[in-house]
């Protein structure tokens, strides 16, 4: 039964903060009270992890007490429920500081503390005790006449302890909680030895020609030459602009061995501990036990899923590589070249949308300054969802960089949320939300939700402003857009467990509600509220916004086919490979590259090492395209009544986004949609 604890202008109001009471553990905040992290110490989260454990094993004590008779859905489901909603507001948060916190120390014991809490979370999910109580409460007349979000509730969670392995011996049982804490402590591993991935290459002034200037005056160093890391914002500028192949290949080659050392060892441990726990609970795969309780429910599913989509975008692709074919011969002056290597790519991509699409992306961005892109991202999600996002004055956050906001619907407040933006040594290397409170109904009220976005978007410098791209990278506006989509989720729930709060969807459904909010960046009478000319205050120009549109699928074949690449890696990892065997994951990315993209694989790279989805998602990457299918449809639907509708936006709201997990998916996209899903939106999406 695990629940994976370890996620305009603004009107300036005073923060109302949990400090002021001395020798309060901020993270052990009362009702609806926000964490001061001002004052966090490595301390206070080595102290919090412990006792929230101590006060979950008094909790699970009173439910294992109840006699037989007298179980009820409030002394035994809601109790459950209510531990977890505790347990979660503690670990959620030490899980950011890990990914977070400037301080080392804090980020240390974060991580320390977050194995100890996942090893009791194994714990709790193997403990005959509590299966025993909801196992007694499931055969009593109350439970049998319960209906919605409470039956769901209950079905789901004997389902999660029949995947948990009570069907086994207790000997088995006790081997699978050594399985499960032995996968956590290497899912951190895996994780840590990314974020501490450090590498760095240096070039010459030669080999920065075709950078734009304010990235290489960031960059510079006093002998001279330029120190490129490998954080988004230095990687795929430098990629796409620098004219040097050799460096490009250079740092290709740094930028996909991240980790190498240690993470394929680390991963050929993790996929083979994952598979010797998937066969002593009786599944065939990993993969098989992963699938079972999302929308796809079994790995035929994925594979046909993936497979048509080769099928249907590989002539796309073919287009698309052509096209950069023809950029390449053209730029070299050679007739002959035959290949577009990965580490040219989206070099020669940048040429093509620049000389045929007029397209060119440092233009662009000076119209998407940070503050401008924010304010508009606010707009539209305010008029859509008929709420007010307000900033808090002198927040207590963790680094000084962050901002926070309230949310209010109808002069109430109902949520808030972080803004963590800008890149720092050792903070979260990628763009997400990470869920702080789910809400839930409470005897107090409703408990408020919190989620918070860590990026890496361009910091300031200077007098140069936070310039967005567009639509490259994570470190673009369509990312904020998406990434925004998730607070969203988290934020505007009405779901009344935590276990059905918000995001707590299936793996392959969650992240329909961020891609289906990126759409909003595609449309002119949207982006022309906030696109406006850093210097000059000029709103985009229409041609200009009009020949991104064009170019938009640009790409899209060979775009969709390195996701459906990801998606195999992943799937293939946990399906078909024998960690245990003579191939590699290398073998297996090496094979797959060449057989799905256009790209051939460089020898002696090693993607996988760095690619932190297989942890995290384990067997459901493929679920990023599986739900971007459901997010084109139901965007459908704005795209018929318009994408301002506020009718439209209230039953997305309501339907969608505030049910969360409450109701099964399938079945509210269709109410949404007013008609069965089909795929017609997404191929269509993609120029097809």
């Amino acid at each position: 039964m695990k629940r994976n604890l370890l996620m305009l202008a603004f009107v300036i109001v005073t923060a109302s903060l949990s400090a002021g009471e001395p020798n309060v553990n901020p993270l052990m905040a009362g009702f609806n009270q926000n964490i001061d992290f001002n004052v966090l110490t490595p301390e206070h989260i080595k102290t919090s992890s412990e006792t929230i454990i101590e006060k979950s094993k008094t909790t699970l004590s009173g439910i294992f007490s109840i006699p037989k008779e007298k179980r009820s859905f409030d002394n035994t489901m809601l109790a459950i429920d209510n531990m977890y909603n505790d347990y979660g507001k503690v670990s959620y948060n030490i899980y950011l500081m890990a990914n977070a916190h400037p301080d080392k120390a804090t980020r240390e014991q974060a991580l320390a503390s977050l194995s100890v809490l996942d090893k009791f979370d194994n714990e709790i999910s193997l403990d005959e005790n509590l299966y025993r109580a909801v196992k007694e409460y499931a055969e009593s007349p109350e439970a049998k006449k319960l209906q919605g979000f409470k039956k769901k509730y209950l079905e789901e969670t004997l389902r999660d302890f029949e995947r948990n392995g009570f069907a086994l011996s207790k000997e088995k049982r006790d081997q699978l909680k050594t399985m499960q804490d032995r996968l956590s402590d290497l899912g951190i591993a895996f994780n840590r030895n990314i974020a501490e991935s450090a590498d760095t290459l240096f070039v010459s002034e030669e080999e920065m020609k075709g950078l734009p200037d304010d990235y290489k005056s960031a960059r510079k160093m006093s002998d001279g030459r330029y120190r490129i890391d490998m954080t988004y914002p230095s990687y795929v500028p430098f990629m796409k602009y620098s004219q040097s192949e050799s460096a490009r290949k250079a740092l290709y080659v740094k930028y996909n061995n991240r980790s190498v050392d240690k993470n394929l060892q680390v991963l050929r441990d993790l996929v083979g501990q994952r598979q010797e726990m998937a066969a002593l609970l009786g599944y065939k795969t990993y993969g098989q036990y992963r699938v079972e309780d999302r929308m796809a429910k079994k790995p035929e599913n994925v594979w046909n899923f993936e497979s048509a989509l080769i099928d249907k975008v590989k002539e796309k692709a073919r287009r698309d590589y052509d096209e950069l074919l023809a950029v390449k011969r053209n730029y070299l002056k050679d007739a002959s070249a035959s290949v577009i290597n990965p580490w040219e790519s989206s070099f020669y991509n940048g040429i093509l949308m620049r000389e045929k699409y007029s397209v060119d992306d440092e233009k662009i961005k000076e119209y998407f300054e940070l503050n401008n892109v924010t304010e508009g991202l606010f707009k539209i999600s305010q008029k859509l969802f008929d709420v007010e996002f307000s900033e808090i004055k002198n927040p207590s956050v963790w680094h000084s960089d962050v901002r926070m906001f309230e949310v209010r619907k109808k002069g109430k407040v109902i949520a808030h949320f972080y803004f963590d933006l800008f890149p720092r040594p050792n903070k979260y290397g990628h763009a997400a939300c990470f869920g702080m409170v789910k809400g839930k109904l409470t005897p107090n009220g409703y408990q408020l939700p919190a989620a918070t976005l860590e990026c890496n978007f361009p910091a300031p410098s200077g007098d140069r402003p936070s310039l967005m791209y567009h639509s490259a990278g994570s470190a673009s506006v369509e990312t904020f857009f998406h990434e925004f989509g998730h607070v969203l989720h988290n934020i505007l729930t009405t779901s009344e467990l935590y276990s059905q709060s918000g995001t707590a969807v299936p793996r392959d459904f969650v992240e329909a509600p961020s891609q289906i909010f990126e759409n909003w960046v595609w449309n002119y009478d949207v982006v022309k509220m906030f696109a406006k000319h850093y210097k000059t205050g000029e709103v985009l120009p229409k041609a200009m916004f009009d020949k991104m549109v064009a170019a938009k699928n640009v790409g899209s074949g060979i775009g969709a086919l390195q996701q459906v690449f990801y998606g195999m890696v992943d799937f293939t990892l946990h399906d078909k490979w024998n960690p245990k065997g003579a191939e590699t994951s290398t073998d297996i990315v090496k094979r797959l590259q060449n057989e799905i993209t256009l790209f051939p694989y460089l020898e002696g790279t090693n993607f996988q090492a760095s690619f932190g989805h297989l942890n995290g998602y384990g067997a459901g990457y493929y679920g990023y395209l599986w739900s971007e299918v459901y997010a084109a449809d139901m965007f459908s639907v704005f795209e018929k009544n318009g994408v301002m509708d506020q009718k439209t936006g209230l039953r997305y709201r309501d339907i969608i986004l505030a049910r969360g997990g409450s109701e099964d998916p399938y079945a509210l996209v269709k109410e949404f949609l007013g008609r069965e899903p089909n795929q017609e939106a997404f191929l269509k999406s993609l120029g097809l």
